[in-house]
């Protein structure tokens, strides 16, 4: 938040969070702008973390996008191609070898922003094609950039368990002054999974979103 790009201190802010998998919007890879850094490598070595990257597009000789990190195996990695809005997008789907559950798919996002929601509902529209031929679970994270009554949402608590979010402390955007909730987590089979703490994190340096953990358990057959 004060225009510095500083992997060291964004990682430092992750680390003390201990995540087991995280999902970043807006990354560069090899991006003038950011000292043609590859953050997604950058910050996975720092925390000793596997990095995954989906590109948005080309930008300044590098990349734009988003990454997944994992402390697991990174089985595979698809960038699935969402329609564009006022940028071009995908979401990050990322194949963990998870030690207890096995084959588990993260997939990131980081949707169109306006306030006009039809760019932002058809990409939430073409990712819900992709989660439903899934036939491993998954955890769907990100910065949705719309609400929990939204018809974006509903897309997803249709499918999904939703980690909710203590009613007290649910506003995730800004980071500075919060008065909207729009990134969230979810995870399916809906009826397999748990969620014993669900926080958001008060980072007003490090990103101009707070950021939200959960701690979530999946029930085996």
């Amino acid at each position: 938040m004060d225009d510095t790009v500083n992997i060291a201190r964004t990682a430092a802010v992750v680390r003390s969070l201990a995540p087991d998998v995280v999902g970043l919007q807006e990354v560069d890879l090899g991006v003038e702008r950011s000292g043609r850094i590859n953050e997604p490598e950058e910050m996975g070595r720092l925390l000793g973390m596997r990095p995954a990257f989906g590109s948005f597009f080309d930008y300044q000789g590098g990349q734009y996008g988003m990454a997944i990190l994992s402390r697991f195996p990174v089985v595979r990695s698809e960038a699935i191609r969402l329609p564009d809005g006022n940028e071009p997008r995908v979401a990050l789907a990322v194949e963990i070898a998870h030690p207890t559950i096995g084959r588990l798919m993260i997939v990131n996002v980081h949707f169109d922003w306006v306030a006009d929601d039809v760019f932002r509902y058809a990409q939430a529209t073409r990712l819900t094609t992709f989660l439903d031929s899934l036939t491993i679970p998954f955890v769907l994270l990100g910065d949705f950039n719309d609400t929990p009554d939204s018809r974006t949402l509903a897309l997803f608590k249709a499918r999904a368990f939703e980690a909710k979010k203590p009613a007290g402390d649910h506003l995730t955007f800004s980071s500075t002054e919060p008065v909207k909730e729009i990134d969230f987590i979810f995870a399916s089979p809906a009826s397999r999974w748990s969620a014993s703490t669900v926080r958001v994190i008060t980072e007003p340096m490090a990103s101009d979103h707070r950021p939200v953990t959960a701690l979530l358990h999946y029930l085996a057959r």
